[in-house]
């Protein structure tokens, strides 16, 4: 091999190991009280673990995210006292690390330490998505990716306010209209939200416990993350006639094969 060749050989390979990475980070060890209903079958659980589908609700997030083929890894960030995991098997790229916070940005800031002693570079992407969120769809996830490697700041899946928005009036007493708000501006945020792990660190361990997503703390931060279009079906499962909802579409996207 001349000189010339090898240097070339040699750039290539030094490129492609230095290439950031995508992984996945979820945020699964609060508990979601609003979403679980009296006669639930299993009220001890946490929203995520609660059947939908046949199955629990994280395991369709998790299968969405690992189906995207440029996920290098995803962590699942659980609290310390979460005992679900124990004994069941696990795909080799999901990694589960017992520090969930008492907050989200705590979790997510503890779960991006992890990752950066995994071996995760500061360089690379991490996509953060809501456990909740289980009818997101891979070729979602992909577009997030395809929108946000080429950016300086990365940006998040959100979709476009479809609703007239009213602002409430203050005072006690039944609610009322104080104004119509203009919505043609106004998007409605989801996950995954994607930006670089450092950046994205820095940005919450400033930010503190109050932010309750990461382009929040992005925004603090100075930075202006990109709006990706998402879907409407990408909806965190809130409240209890959520899970209803989320097991019909998950259905029908099995009956659709």
């Amino acid at each position: 091999m001349t000189d010339n060749k090898a240097n070339a050989a040699a750039a290539s390979s030094s490129s492609s190991v230095s290439a950031p990475r995508c992984w996945g980070l979820i945020p699964c060890a609060g508990v979601g009280l609003r979403a679980i209903a009296a006669d639930s079958p299993a009220p001890e659980l946490p929203k995520q673990y609660q059947s939908v589908a046949g199955q629990p609700m994280v395991m369709h997030t998790l299968a969405a995210m690992l189906a995207v083929q440029r996920m290098h890894r995803v962590l699942l960030v659980v609290s310390a006292a979460d005992g679900f995991w124990q004994g069941r098997a696990t795909d080799d790229r999901l990694g589960i690390a017992a520090c969930g916070g008492a907050t989200r940005a705590e979790t997510v800031s503890n779960g991006l330490q992890e990752l950066l002693r995994m071996g995760a570079s500061g360089e690379d992407w991490v996509l953060v998505h809501d456990a909740a969120r289980c009818l997101v769809a891979s070729a979602q996830v992909n577009a997030l990716i395809d929108a946000c490697l080429p950016d300086a700041v990365g940006g998040l899946l959100a979709l476009k306010l479809p609703d007239t928005l009213k602002q409430q009036a203050a005072g006690a007493g039944p609610a009322r209209v104080a104004q119509t708000v203009e919505r043609s501006d106004k998007w409605l945020a989801q996950t995954p939200q994607m930006f670089r792990i450092a950046a994205l660190l820095a940005a919450l361990q400033a930010a503190g416990a109050a932010v309750t997503d990461e382009a929040s703390a992005m925004e603090l931060a100075g930075h202006s993350p990109r709006l990706v279009p998402g879907g409407a079906q990408n909806f965190k499962v809130t409240y209890p006639d959520d899970f209803a909802l989320a097991e019909a579409v998950l259905l029908q996207r099995k009956a659709r094969g």
